[in-house]
Order: C-alpha cells, then structure tokens, then sequence
C-alpha cells in the first residue's frame, strides 16, 4: 500500500457515529503529519444498531443505501480517511453468512460504498464455524478460512484487501502458513500477525516474535515459479497489485511504557521494521532495538540480544509440543489447561488419548493438508515427511514414535518441558545480571515479569508432563520428577 494506516478499533458502533467525528478527525490530523492513514473497525451489523434496519444483508437495498449514506458522511467528516476495517461472521457476530451470501457480496458492497471516495475495504478472513462438536473428526477450523475464501479468488473488487491471519488457526506459537497466503492469486492481500502476546506469553513472558515473522514471511507457497514466498505476496512482487502489505494486532495500552513490559516492546519496533524491509534478520532488528533503547556496554547488548533471539525456543518448549497449540486457561489463554478447549465448540482439540496425540489432518483426516501447493502438501500429508515442529498439528502420532533424534514422542515431550523451564530461569538470571547497566525502573518492572515467567513455565511443565504421564503410562527416561 502507498502508505501507512492504522486502524482504530474500540466501540465500533461509537466510531460511526457523528457526534464522534471530531475526535477522530483530531487523531487522524495528527497521525497524517507522519503519512499515516487512519481506518476504522467498524460492525457490521451497523445498519440494525445503528440505523434501525431489520437486517444487514449485503444484498438488501436498504442496506446497500444506509452504508453509502453513512460512507459519504464519513468521507466528507474524515478528508484524508482510508475506508473500513470488517470483521463479519466471526466469533458469533452476524455477517454475510447469516443471510446466505458470500463473503465477496459483504465485501464488495462495503467497496462500492467508499470507491467513490478513494475508499478501501480491508476484509479480514478470521471465518470459522465456532459451533463445533467435538465429537465431529471431519469439521476443521483450520480448513474454513480456504474453503470459504478459495472459490470467491478474483470476484473481490480491486479496492478489497484480504487480511489473512499467518496461520490457519488464531497466532499460536507454532503453526503452519495459511494456506490462503499463495491460494488466492488473484485477490489483494494483507499478512495479519499478532504482536500483542494473546497465545504467547501475554507480554508476561519473554517472546520475542520476530523469529516467528520471518519464518512466515521466508515461507515458499509454490504459487508461481519465482517471487512464490510470502514476502513475495504481500509485496506485490507476486501479482503485481498495488494494495498488499503487512498488518498486525498490537501491543500498546495504557501503560506509561506503552507495553508493560519493558522487552515486549522489540515486538512493536521489529514489526515496523520487517512491515518496511522484509529481508532484514531477525538478530538486526533486535541489535538495532537493544542498542536504540539502553544505553550499555557491548558484552551486555550481546547479551540482551541473546535472551530476545532464544525466548522464542524456550517458550515454545514449556507450552505445546510440535504443533499441537492451545491447552491453555480457556478465556483468559495465560497458563496451562491441557483438556481446557478440548471439548468447546471452538474446534480447538489435540485429540490425546492413551496410545498417541494429534489432530489427524491428512488425506485420510479431515484433508487440510491438501489446501496446499506441491511438495508442501505431501510433505505435510505424509508423517514421514511432514516438519517435526508441525508434526501434532498434521498427524496422530503414538508416544512411541521415534523421532529423527532418536527420541521417542513421549520422551521429548518430557524433555522439551523440563528444557524449556530451565530456559526461563536461564533467562531470569540473565536479566538480574543486567541489574547494574539498566535503569532501576526498568529493572524491576521486568524482573518482576521473568519471576512470573518462570513460574508460568514450572506450571506448563509439571501439568503438560503429568498429563501426558497420565495418559500414555510410560515413565520418564531420566526418571525426574512428574506428578
């Protein structure tokens, strides 16, 4: 996109209404000093909530003229303004599904009302059945977003942009690359990432993301014979589109320090730097971050530079192995909760059982391996093949099977929850060696954090561990503690 936007989520109907556009205008001055954009969040079932309408069908002509006479006044209110942010049919809010339409007409109508102003919708592609049965072995939240976008590929209008989460579920620590990245190639689209740590430590923990956005942004699609990653996509260089870019769920709030913890902000700092240069590393962004924001010596940026580039290891082995994702507190998703999503309507399972774990997801499952292009969807099919880190997330695996260390299933599960506390304490003490070259605010408002941070870890560990014991009845080899 020709320049940068920021989106404004809150009371989304609020920020539709009159009343409220000087307060948006007066944000949208300021931000335009620095070439920034401003978009809005907006319901849409506005037309009901606000306009009194009995429905917000896209196709409806009542509809179609309440969200044109409330473009043109939000246009002649906002000069300057970006167009619309949606998110329909997520989650239990209404949207085009409701009345049997397609995303596209929802889309497209929304982009009929702000063409004339210059106006863009950004679409985001967070759709899911979320009254799953647990019982169901077919339905696949992973598979909605494909199967409910995948055949609408061209029918978007050109002032519509797909924003599309970076993987196929909502920003766990470990996921695939949404197969809609490459799918459609005929459709402007956004890469959606999530700076705020939802899944990932709630900017309690130390998780530096960066790692996690270039392994996404590196990621070969196989969608065309060259400029194939997902760099590529949200460039433009695949297509050749105008609108594509990077978005991301931040991670500011009230605080005075913007992100409570002091070291969530290389987060924010490392998306703005990839969203302009993607081919950056991940260890220059957090050098650049480090060095711009304390002032000391080399031996210690290296080593502040160290825990950021580890944190992402180490929290991914104390919480959930190869893949698999979720077991986390339901709602409020800080801390273990092995079985706490295991039988909701989300379709969020690991699907353990006494011989083996893992959600079978192969041609012989629910077949959303076959989302993707050659090699990358019998890689995935096959567990022969398929990457180790996704293993759980493709396939039911026994506890006895052998990974390519060597290693049986269990006995890495034990191993990798055992390595990944004692990371977090590594990283603890790491950061109270620090304590002479940091400001003493700082200090202790992180040190705070990690002594939370390894808590956490001891408590994903011995429940992860003791659970699975529990399941599978096969000890530990290093015959360490488990409950």
């Amino acid at each position: 996109m020709s320049s940068t936007t920021l989106t404004l989520k809150g009371r989304l109907l609020t920020l539709l209404q009159t009343d409220f556009f000087d307060k948006v205008k007066e944000l949208g001055d300021v931000f335009a000093d620095y070439g920034i954009k401003l978009y809005l969040s907006i319901n849409f079932a506005a037309p009901i909530e606000l306009g009194g309408l009995e429905v917000c069908d896209p196709l409806d002509e009542d509809v179609i003229a309440w969200w044109q006479a409330k473009s043109k006044e939000v246009f002649e209110k906002l000069p300057g303004f970006g167009g619309y942010l949606v998110k329909a049919d997520s989650e239990g809010r209404p949207g085009p599904f409701t009345y049997g339409r397609t995303q596209a007409d929802g889309a497209n109508m929304l982009a009929d009302a702000v063409a004339p102003y210059g106006g863009i919708i950004i679409w985001r592609c967070f759709v899911y059945n979320c009254t799953q049965d647990w019982r169901d072995y077919k339905t696949d939240r992973a598979r909605a977003g494909y199967d409910y976008f995948k055949d609408f590929d061209g029918e978007y209008h050109d002032n519509v942009i797909l924003q599309i989460k970076n993987g196929p579920m909502d920003f766990q620590i470990r996921e695939p690359i949404s197969p809609l990245l490459g799918g459609l190639t005929k459709t402007n689209q956004l890469l959606e990432v999530q700076i705020a740590q939802e899944y990932t430590g709630h900017q309690i923990d130390l998780c530096y993301l960066m790692p996690m956005f270039k392994e996404v942004l590196d990621f070969r699609t196989y969608c065309s014979e060259k400029n194939d990653t997902v760099a590529d996509i949200v460039s433009g260089r695949t297509m050749g589109n105008k609108l594509a870019g990077m978005a991301a769920v931040i991670n500011t709030g009230n605080d005075f320090n913007w992100t409570g913890n002091d070291l969530a902000a290389a987060n924010l700092y490392g998306f703005g730097r990839l969203a302009y240069n993607t081919e950056l590393s991940s260890e220059e962004i957090a050098r650049e971050w480090v060095a711009l924001t304390f002032d000391m010596d080399k031996a210690s940026e290296d080593k502040l530079v160290d825990m950021l580039m580890r944190s992402r290891d180490i929290y991914e082995k104390y919480t959930s192995p190869l893949g698999i994702g979720w077991m986390v507190t339901p709602h409020e998703h800080y801390g273990p909760s092995v079985d706490g999503y295991e039988y909701s309507r989300w379709g969020t399972y690991h699907r353990a059982d006494h011989k083996g774990i893992g959600v079978d997801r192969s041609d012989k499952g629910t077949g959303y391996a076959q989302q993707y292009y050659e090699p990358n969807a019998s890689a995935y099919n096959d567990p022969e093949k398929c990457p180790e880190e996704l293993l759980l997330f493709f396939h039911h695996i026994p506890y006895t099977w052998k990974l390519k260390s060597g290693k049986t299933l269990i006995q890495y599960i034990y191993d990798s929850h055992f390595e990944g506390e004692e990371g977090a304490e590594k990283l603890a003490e790491d950061w109270n060696s620090l304590k002479d070259v940091v400001d003493p605010d700082v200090f202790a408002r992180v040190a705070e954090r990690f002594e939370l941070q390894v808590a956490n870890a001891k408590e994903w560990r011995d429940q992860v561990n003791s659970y699975f014991y529990r399941k599978s009845d096969i000890a530990d080899e290093q015959g360490r503690k488990i409950y």
